[in-house]
């Protein structure tokens, strides 16, 4: 099996599957079907199947002109219907892993998408696991339901592995593309076969290890790095504010240093699907262990907490003002979780958005990315059409909580009341006698 579908690599007569044509499906699809292979995507929202057969996109991180040839071609497709399963010879799940509304891992997204492709499965068949989970999902979950469910034997019959996306939206230097991949596959013939499905079609690194929990663990590692430095310096740009010094200045002071330090900065919380949530995953998993995460936990509380404290800081800014936050006219500049991306997942602007309706504000906002959004926790809006001196004007507050550089902050600063920037876009700004920043 391994020398064969070795030489079907090499011949680019893989048929590819995608499930899920999220922020990680569609760019991985359009890479594969690129390299040369005919590529099928699945997924359970008509809609996006639908666009994709136009030739339409809706990911931002795929060239639009891309995604049209590829269909015209015949190289990409999609479809709802799971039984064109038994077509594929490598089969990325890529679905969402959200939390549960107990902070809990919610993976019947990962579950479904087993069953439905177990149904189906050919023998000689790679299925790999791209979506961010818990140690051990690969194993302990998926792999009993693909045997269950085909009647085949991981590891003698079919392939199974687990490589997490590595997708930042937004970013202009990395993409799918030129991004190391990490593989860990439940057989080392596996692994083999699977690395060399992903040299195929990236430019960047494959690196393999020992096994699925190695790269589950792995991904969980790079996100939780980022929530506890993020979680230090929220905390010391809250001690900062409280001792009167820039937390702004401290950080590009230290950021001088050549070694042992690299910048974070604070904001108005953590947002998109991996970063807030991913710790999460694994301080759940830990607990069957008998093992708590402390540190880990603590730096969740904080970045948890830092949309409440943005509530806190402008209720305390409109005070010296004057001005009592119920009934306050406050203007948001922003909704997406980061700049100059139309993703609003786990957006804690949004959640900033709550706390201030939740204690009177009369709160409306403006974001050329997302003119609208409702999200799975009920919460929905619609961005004002246009960022004019007028409406600027009558704002009590305009609050900065994605730094979207298609904003003109000199003209927000020149008819502001008072500005909260909690991005420091305005850092270049010389006149910010209205500003105070987070």
């Amino acid at each position: 099996m391994k020398e064969e579908l070795l030489e079907k690599i090499k011949k680019k007569e893989i048929v590819v599957g995608v499930v899920g044509l999220g922020y990680v499906g569609l760019p991985l699809a359009v890479e594969k079907a690129k390299a040369g292979f005919k590529t099928i995507g699945f997924d359970v929202q008509a809609s996006k199947v639908d666009m994709v057969n136009q030739g339409h996109n809706y990911i931002g991180d795929v060239v639009d002109s891309d995604l049209a040839d590829l269909v015209a071609s015949g190289r990409l497709s999609a479809t709802s219907d799971f039984s064109f399963i038994q077509e594929i010879d490598f089969i990325a799940i890529c679905v969402p892993t959200p939390l549960d509304i107990h902070q809990e891992p919610d993976i019947r997204f990962v579950r479904d998408s087993a069953i439905a492709i177990s149904r189906y499965l050919k023998a000689k068949t790679m299925v790999v696991l791209e979506s961010t989970t818990y140690p051990g999902t690969t194993e302990e979950l998926l792999k009993p339901i693909l045997e269950e469910g085909s009647g085949l034997t991981c590891g003698q019959d079919f392939y199974l592995g687990f490589s997490p996306e590595r997708v930042d939206p937004g970013n202009l230097i990395y993409k799918t593309k030129n991004t190391p991949k990490v593989v860990g596959a439940c057989s080392e013939d596996g692994a083999e076969v699977i690395s060399a499905m992903y040299r195929a079609v990236l430019d960047g690194e494959v690196f393999t290890v020992s096994s699925p929990a190695v790269a589950e663990m792995e991904k969980i590692l790079e996100n939780t790095y980022r929530n506890v430095n993020i979680g230090l310096i929220n905390e010391i740009g809250r001690l900062c504010n409280e001792m009167g010094i820039s937390v702004w200045e401290v950080i590009d002071a230290a950021k001088t240093k050549p070694y042992g330090f690299q910048p974070f900065y604070p904001g108005p919380g953590l947002g998109g699907h991996c970063i807030p949530l991913d710790p999460y995953y694994l301080t759940w998993k830990a607990r069957e262990y008998d093992f708590h995460t402390t540190l880990i936990e603590n730096s969740m509380v904080i970045n948890d907490s830092q949309p409440e404290y943005c509530v806190e800081r402008t209720m305390h800014i409109l005070n010296r003002y004057k001005k009592a936050i119920n009934g306050a006219k406050v203007l948001m500049l922003g909704v997406s979780y980061k700049n100059d991306i139309d993703d609003y997942r786990e957006s804690p602007a949004i959640r900033v958005m709550k706390g201030l309706r939740k204690v009177g504000a009369d709160v409306e906002y403006y974001d050329p990315w997302v003119p609208e959004f409702s999200n799975m926790y009920g919460q929905s809006a619609k961005s004002i059409e246009a960022l004019t001196p007028e409406k600027i004007a009558e704002a009590d507050l305009v609050i900065v909580t994605a730094g979207h550089h298609n904003v003109d902050y000199a003209m927000v600063q020149k008819y502001a009341k008072v500005i909260f920037d909690t991005k420091n876009v305005m850092a270049a700004l010389k006149v910010r006698d209205n500003i105070e920043v987070l």
